[in-house]
């Protein structure tokens, strides 16, 4: 068994964030990014608002992950060949999203968002499934956490860099740039080695696509595992949600907010999630996930306390770095026990339904957050969010007994 410190700066960790990085960067460039250019291009408002339904392939890949875990592609094994593919037909896509004009033909603007989109899940789905087969059990919590890190530096730089540089340079540009930031994941699959399998292949599409379900519901607590998955996250998705309005009811400026609430919390979140994967090597997944859920509740509430004191910067920052720590390390144990229940015959498959999975609470549970807060106000508002954690916890107790 590796040591800490080998396991800490291996190839494979560094595999882990470079193709986190490279999932990270095309998200945004059909949202917030698109949403800015077709916005400059004078596309009309409602246009605007359907263009989120390109998102849909990110809920939906599991319908095609079978392909990915049933074919092979004749060069480089099943994962990389898969990536490599991908990753090129992804650098294309955004190219062409880039060449394309929002202000002239806005549904040729959407198909090319599509195909991004199509493209990003289906390289999300290899990814995540290269990472389960390329760690150890010992190893998927500090790997899943360096993924979501990388991950989160990707969207900064799509995000955040991207619509910097669109004041300098046109936005036709901007997507060009970003197309070619994705050759860091191509030299990173290039380099990569393909994962072992021990368990075998679906030779079948019957394998395929129905044994993965099959195999997973034929455990003892697929059922409360499920529910534990739809319930780890959503007090802190919960809170997530109202948090921009709380901040500016309490007379923060919007300078205020972007510097501390999104720069110095972004880095407090990539803090936790390097500090939760570090300990994940000692405390093992699930009781990092009986710790880290924990303080997810804590710190939320946290935002109760703050609503009593107002407006002071310094209890923002004190708020803000105790919720997006104890977040970045919760997400990456969230991740990591997703990752070590799946079969390793049907990874991508089993991967992309939980995945999906970890959606449903944050557009159901966060869609009636607005009415909530205002009938209760935001100090019981962010303590039911806090006392939304309990049910996920219980059930981590629950289901350790069928592991």
């Amino acid at each position: 068994m590796p040591s800490l410190k080998e396991s800490i700066f291996s190839r494979r960790m560094a595999v882990a964030f470079c193709m986190g990085f490279s999932c990270g960067v095309p998200l945004l460039l059909t949202l917030s990014v698109l949403q800015a250019w077709m916005k400059e291009k004078g596309v009309d408002l409602g246009v605007i608002g359907l263009f989120s339904l390109a998102g849909l392939p990110y809920t939906l890949k599991f319908l095609w992950a079978p392909v990915l875990d049933r074919f092979t592609p004749g060069f480089m094994g099943r994962r990389r060949g898969w990536l490599l593919i991908i990753q090129v037909c992804l650098m294309a896509a955004i190219a062409g999203l880039g060449l394309s004009d929002p202000g002239r033909n806005p549904w040729m603007v959407a198909f090319a968002a599509m195909l991004v989109t199509f493209f990003s899940a289906s390289q999300d789905i290899v990814v995540d499934a290269y990472r389960r087969e390329d760690l150890s059990d010992r190893e998927l919590g500090l790997g899943s956490s360096l993924y979501v890190n990388g991950y989160r530096v990707g969207m900064l730089l799509a995000g955040s860099g991207g619509l910097i540089l669109a004041d300098y340079i046109p936005f036709s540009m901007v997507y060009l740039i970003m197309a070619a930031s994705l050759g860091v994941g191509v030299v990173t699959t290039l380099l990569a080695r393909e994962p072992e399998i021990a368990e075998g292949t679906p030779v079948t599409f019957r394998e395929a696509v129905l044994e993965p379900f099959l195999e997973y519901f034929s455990r003892s607590g697929a059922v409360p595992i499920l529910a534990f998955i739809l319930l780890y996250k959503i007090g802190d998705q919960m809170a997530t949600t109202m948090t921009m309005p709380f901040y500016l009811d309490l007379g923060f400026t919007k300078t205020e907010i972007g510097a501390i609430a999104k720069l110095f919390g972004f880095w407090a979140t990539i803090a936790g999630g390097l500090a939760g994967g570090v300990m994940m090597l000692r405390l093992g997944i699930h009781r990092s996930l009986y710790i880290f859920g924990f303080l997810q509740a804590i710190s939320t509430t946290g935002f109760a306390v703050l609503s009593q004191m107002g407006h002071s910067i310094a209890a923002l920052a004190a708020v803000i770095a105790g919720e997006n720590f104890s977040g970045g390390m919760g997400t990456a144990a969230y991740v990591a026990f997703m990752a070590s229940i799946t079969n390793k015959k049907f990874t991508a498959t089993q991967y992309a339904l939980l995945s999906s999975l970890m959606g449903i609470p944050r557009v159901l549970a966060s869609a009636p957050t607005g009415y909530i807060a205002e009938f209760t106000g935001w100090t019981l508002f962010f303590l039911l969010c806090a006392a939304a954690a309990v049910p996920g916890l219980v059930l981590l107790r629950f289901i350790r007994r069928y592991e």
